[in-house]
């Protein structure tokens, strides 16, 4: 009978300890390699942002350029060109139609821009392509703007998904 005291003890003792929380794991991430910002170019830390199943990523801005070249000729621009980096990433399940021709740069007077078809051509990059699941994409868009004007946001479009069909609401990037 002696012995049911200190087992009782113990075994409210036992319950009584508190289990130590386990930190979970890090998660594993891609280790991308730095690379370095172009001469005329600034590069941005801004967050992530997200416009129905597209994540954007402003990486870089240059403003001011007077012209641009490409492979076989030089573009001078009305104003002054405005480049953006930006990479684009698809969350969703399913395959987003991105249109660079919808991303709009918005100056300091409120004037919403659309990319300068002809610089975009001259540098050849992108002008829709199908954003598969997961898939990430980094490119340059450029926009013409009056010289007296800077560039304050991107009006960014994700393109059509499941959930939005139409993609009629942009996001506000602050640059």
């Amino acid at each position: 009978m002696r012995l049911l005291p200190v087992v009782v003890v113990l075994a409210l003792a036992a319950g009584c300890q508190t289990a130590q929380p386990s930190t979970p794991a890090a998660p594993t991430t891609y280790e991308l390699p730095p690379r370095q910002v172009r001469p005329d170019e600034t590069a941005l830390k801004l967050p992530p942002a997200k416009n129905g199943d597209t994540e954007f990523t402003l990486i870089g801005l240059a403003a001011g350029l007077p012209s641009i070249t490409g492979s076989h000729t030089e573009f001078a621009a009305k104003g002054q060109f405005v480049r953006l980096r930006l990479v684009v990433t698809n969350t969703g399940t399913s395959s987003v139609l991105f249109d660079t021709g919808r991303q709009l740069l918005v100056d300091d007077q409120g004037v919403a821009h659309p990319p300068e078809e002809q610089a975009v051509i001259i540098k050849r990059q992108p002008r829709q392509f199908d954003l598969g699941h997961g898939v990430r994409v980094e490119f340059d868009l450029y926009w013409d703007i009056p010289k007296d004007r800077k560039p304050v946001t991107l009006r960014a479009f994700g393109g059509p998904s499941i959930t939005d069909m139409k993609n009629l609401t942009g996001t506000d990037i602050k640059l």
